[in-house]
């Protein structure tokens, strides 16, 4: 390993504290669940309802609810309410290109 590329390896690893290596493992948690991915793949292209989100994922509405209230918590999703209906969009752009990245990665063949 060249030296230069090794101090900087050692700069990043004590650069992290303990608060940005909980948000990094969280973030990862969040996109190593297959319906937390299909659905911010979904919300990647437009804003839904729960309702709209169950329906077009085949999945329960309370599923649905469960798994955006975890990604809300991560500011992975966030909300507007019009009338008694909320709609859902993505939140966060860099988490969406680096889901889109991993998508890519995984249909490269």
């Amino acid at each position: 390993m060249e030296e230069g590329h090794e101090d900087q390896e050692t700069k990043l690893d004590t650069d992290l504290d303990e608060e940005t290596l909980f948000v990094v493992s969280q973030t990862f948690k969040a996109l190593g669940d297959p319906t937390r991915i299909r659905i911010l793949h979904l919300l990647f292209h437009d804003e839904y309802s729960v309702n709209q989100i169950a329906e077009t994922l085949h999945l329960r509405q309370s599923t649905v609810s469960h798994q955006l209230r975890f990604l809300k918590n991560l500011r992975l999703v966030k909300n507007r309410r019009d009338g008694t209906t909320l709609y859902y969009s993505h939140d966060d752009e860099h988490v969406m290109n680096l889901l889109k990245q991993a998508i890519d990665h995984a249909n490269h063949s």
